[in-house]
This record gives C-alpha cells, sequence and structure tokens, in this order.
C-alpha cells in the first residue's frame, strides 16, 4: 500500500485545480438539471408507472471526509429492496424492475446525483462513494480515498462497468467483491487521485458519455 503515501502531497500541489474543479460542478449540475429536467420527470414517471413505491431512492453513501450522506437515484428495484437481499447488485437480480433495467443499462438512474453534485458532496469525477458497511473493511491507507469528493464516474467506474455480469459468476458474489473487484477499484481510485487534472477528467467524462452510449454504462 506505499503508493498511497503520496496522495496528500498530490492534492496540496493540486488545490487551484481542485477549487476550478468545485466551481464547474455547481455550474455544469446547475444547467444539467435545468435542460435535463424533461428527461428526469418522464424517468420519475415511468418509474412510478412500473412499480409501487417512489420515484426517487436515496441510500447512505460514504463521502469525503468519511462523512456520510444520502445519494439520489431514480428508483431502479422493487419498493425495499435493500432489506431483501446484498448491498451489491449481480446481474440478473430479480430486484430490478422492467423499467429499472433500461434506466441501469443507458445510466439515466444516475442523472438525479446532480443535485447531489450541486449540493457539494459529489463531483462529476471522483471515486465512486461506497456503502458504509465495504467502508469499515478499507485499510487506513485505503481511507485516503475519502480525502476526495465522491463521483458520479471514475476509472473505476468504467473499468469495472461488467461488474454486475462478474459477480454473477461467482458462487459467493460479496465476497468476490470485497476480496477481488473492490481491492482494484480503490487502487485505480488511488492512481486518479494521484494524478488527477480538469483534462483528466474531461477525458473520463468522454469515456463515460461513449460507453453510456453503447449500452455499456459504468457500474453504479
Amino acid at each position: 500500500m506505499d503508493g498511497w503515501e503520496g496522495i496528500e502531497a498530490a492534492l496540496q500541489k493540486k488545490r487551484v485545480q481542485l477549487a476550478l474543479k468545485r466551481a464547474l460542478d455547481v455550474l455544469l449540475s446547475a444547467a444539467g438539471l435545468v435542460l435535463l429536467s424533461p428527461v428526469l420527470l418522464a424517468c420519475a414517471a415511468a418509474v412510478k408507472l412500473d412499480s409501487p413505491g417512489p420515484a426517487l431512492y436515496r441510500q447512505v453513501r460514504v463521502g469525503r471526509g468519511g462523512r456520510e450522506f444520502r445519494i439520489f437515484k431514480l428508483r431502479t428495484m422493487t419498493d425495499g429492496a435493500d432489506g431483501r437481499g446484498m448491498q451489491i447488485t449481480v446481474g440478473g437480480d430479480a430486484r430490478i424492475t422492467r423499467v429499472g433495467a433500461v434506466l441501469r443499462k443507458y445510466k439515466l438512474d444516475e442523472l438525479a446525483q446532480l443535485l447531489n453534485v450541486l449540493r457539494g458532496e459529489m463531483s462529476f469525477v471522483g471515486p465512486r462513494p461506497e456503502v458504509p458497511r465495504y467502508v469499515r473493511l478499507y485499510s487506513q491507507a485505503q481511507r485516503k480515498v475519502l480525502l476526495v469528493r465522491p463521483g458520479i464516474t471514475d476509472p473505476a467506474s468504467i473499468a469495472y462497468r461488467n461488474e454486475n455480469d462478474l459477480l454473477a459468476q461467482s458462487d459467493d458474489p460479496e465476497r468476490t467483491y470485497v476480496e477481488e473487484i473492490m481491492p482494484a477499484k480503490l487502487e485505480l481510485n488511488r492512481r486518479y487521485i494521484e494524478t488527477f487534472s480538469l483534462l483528466g477528467d474531461l477525458r473520463l467524462i468522454g469515456r463515460t458519455i461513449r460507453a453510456v452510449a453503447g449500452g455499456r454504462g459504468p457500474e453504479a
């Protein structure tokens, strides 16, 4: 885990870029919420018509500094699915609704996270926020990923865009996630934080859009 030692110094050198990143987050999230409001409303209506329960789903995640917040998503599972199964999603999960499957495929459920970006809880690009259950398993070094705002997309989300399918092939999906996938994603996040740049973020957003347009978007 020696690679984590230089994270604080790397972030200190990029204070100006990080301030600009936050300013762009505010401007773009506000504009996105206005421009995409018809899409959000249409998707929310589809969720409500497809299955009982609220259109919006909020789940506790861990953000910058280890502070918990509630992430916004359009609901893609049956109401109360959190109490009926794992906190990770496996390919073919019976809890996913018909409309939810479409929203997940094209990542439309994630559009609601523009609210989290505007509120300062998230950024457009940054390590995906994890649920408290799995953050408790981080080593002290790995917890340095919490030095930055989590994001809607990141390199790990793109690299593991088929995560649900990988977990579906495992006899013990949660163990596979904790012992194999999560450490690999944290290492990708470490590299992202260490080499962060505004240009790099724009490239990641472009890669994400291309992946989503092909129906193979990053995992949540």
